[in-house]
């Protein structure tokens, strides 16, 4: 610095900090050789404060005001100095403004899928991420425990470790609040609270207040997701059986109207294909038994118009209810009905139902029923 420069600064007794960044927190006042005259002009503005230092050390701090550096304004550096020259002397010390404004939108997130226990699926892998906003809360710590005595200190100087912390913590606490973690999207605001309640003290212990902390997304890795989108398909198709069936006629349809190339004996070869496909999809189901939850017959008629091998399925036996002795017994088939004529406990005043009947009948007004008394023999004359 030349002798011009000297002079200039010996005249300039405002001391102030006009931000133009976005993510300056402390700044260092720029003075020739770090000497401050006795009654310079301080200007602290909102969102700001002035820390003087004296050989490393926090001396006094100054919150949002104008202020003339006096004996009376500066009682800590006062009592270090002590003032050998007088009063109007100047005296060296660090000057520096500490932005208190918050930083928001501060991004964080995992780097790497991060294992957790599960109570519904075990041992699973998240992805998480979101953003917080910070801001200086106790200026002395700050100082001491980071800035010590660089001149500019930034956002990204400190953003990687309460990253870290952010993760490291957070991750901790979603383990520890228990919710499955198909729930957590529901659930993000009550997991956001309690990671912010986990690492505010983290924040603390360097000087900062964490304002802030959101969570924008967890996620599964990429073959979590498929798994759960195909349990999800099973669910919504709900019956496999008619769901299965649905498939094979929609891909019989499409072989039908896109057969092989090569003129008639592609079509030819398609349609053999089509047939054999058909076939072996009707003894699957049948196989699978995927009729048992279809009492209408779908894959049977499917079969059967596919043009399956197999006979067609056996009747439906008819199932009778007796009244005897004042009670209802049954269901009986026509064998059993058989024998308790035999037996003698179905007689043609039997009252018998069966679906249909409106009401209990007796039983020789049954059509049904007239042949099985027809087959008894009378009873044995005299006896």
């Amino acid at each position: 610095m030349g002798l011009f420069d000297k002079i200039r600064n010996e005249f300039i007794d405002i001391i102030e900090w006009v931000d133009n960044s976005t993510d300056t927190i402390v700044w260092k006042f720029p003075r020739y050789q770090n000497e401050i005259k006795m009654g310079a002009q301080l200007t602290v503005r909102e969102g700001q404060a002035a820390v003087f230092l004296n050989e490393g050390v926090v001396a006094d701090v100054f919150q949002p005001g104008r202020y003339e550096l006096t004996t009376q304004n500066m009682p800590i550096m006062t009592t270090i100095r002590g003032w050998k020259y007088g009063f109007n002397s100047p005296f060296k010390a660090d000057v520096y403004f500490i932005n208190l404004r918050q930083f928001v939108n501060q991004r964080w997130g995992t780097k790497n899928p991060i294992m957790l226990r599960d109570p519904e699926f075990g041992p699973i892998r998240l992805r998480a991420f979101g953003n917080f906003s910070f801001q200086v809360k106790d200026v002395p710590v700050f100082m001491k425990q980071l800035v010590a005595t660089t001149p500019v200190f930034t956002v990204d100087d400190i953003t990687e470790q309460l990253r870290n912390i952010a993760v490291s913590r957070g991750m901790d606490a979603i383990a520890e609040s228990k919710i499955p973690a198909l729930d957590l999207a529901s659930n993000y605001d009550e997991v956001s609270a309690l990671i912010q309640q986990k690492i505010t003290g983290d924040f603390e212990e360097i000087g900062l207040s964490l304002t802030k902390f959101l969570i924008e997304n967890i996620s599964f890795p990429e073959e979590v997701e498929k798994a759960l989108d195909k349990r999800s398909s099973m669910g919504v198709v709900g019956n496999l059986g008619a769901y299965a069936q649905f498939q094979a006629a929609n891909s019989m349809e499409k072989a039908a109207e896109n057969p092989s190339s090569g003129g008639i004996v592609g079509a030819g070869f398609g349609a053999g294909l089509g047939a054999g496909m058909v076939g072996q999809m009707g003894n699957v189901f049948q196989q699978n038994n995927f009729d048992g939850n279809n009492p209408n017959g779908v894959a049977g008629a499917g079969a059967v118009a596919a043009g399956s091998a197999g006979p067609p399925p056996l009747p439906k036996a008819v199932a009778y209810y007796l009244a005897i002795k004042g009670k209802q017994e049954g269901p009986f088939d026509q064998e059993q009905l058989r024998g308790l004529v035999g037996e003698g406990t179905l007689t043609t005043s039997t009252l018998v139902w069966k679906e249909g009947l409106d009401n209990w009948t007796e039983a020789d007004k049954v059509v049904e029923l007239k042949d099985l008394f027809s087959q008894t023999p009378p009873p044995i004359p005299g006896v």
